[in-house]
């Protein structure tokens, strides 16, 4: 009887290690709430963008997610805002920078980016869909 007693304080705090001591390592999850985080939805359709022009404020992470919902498109957007020297410090900082996104027909592509500096980039279709493909643009206002 003495035997068990001993051992069940210490079986205890054994217990306790592998139930509870896994959860005091684990992120945070209340710092990912307090991220300036805003999601914009947007569909691309016969040579227009939906929701453009988009605002934005400084410091502001985005989200995009974008819809083609009538054929493939394309999205190209610029790193400095228009009227900014080609090799001055880029203004959106993209999580994973691509030339050109391409947008499949009824699939949403995520785009993520962080706006750092004020102005107006310009975005517009990269994959050629029509004869209005060179119409086909918009723009995210940073302010």
């Amino acid at each position: 009887m003495k035997k068990s007693a001993k051992r069940c304080p210490a079986s205890m705090f054994a217990t306790f290690c592998f139930a509870f001591v896994p959860f005091l390592s684990q992120p945070n999850p209340v710092l990912a709430q307090n991220q300036n985080v805003q999601v914009i939805e947007i569909t691309a359709k016969k040579y227009e963008y939906s929701n453009s022009p988009i605002h934005v404020k400084i410091g502001t992470n985005v989200v995009l997610k974008i819809t083609a919902t009538d054929h493939d498109h394309g999205f190209k957007i610029g790193t400095v805002p228009e009227g900014a020297e080609p090799n001055a410090k880029a203004g959106l900082i993209f999580t994973s920078a691509q030339d050109c996104w391409q947008l499949k027909k009824g699939e949403t592509t995520t785009i993520e980016f962080s706006a750092q500096t004020p102005g107006t980039y310009t975005f517009r279709c990269c994959h050629t869909c029509g004869l209005g493909h060179r119409g086909m643009k918009g723009q995210i206002v940073v302010d």
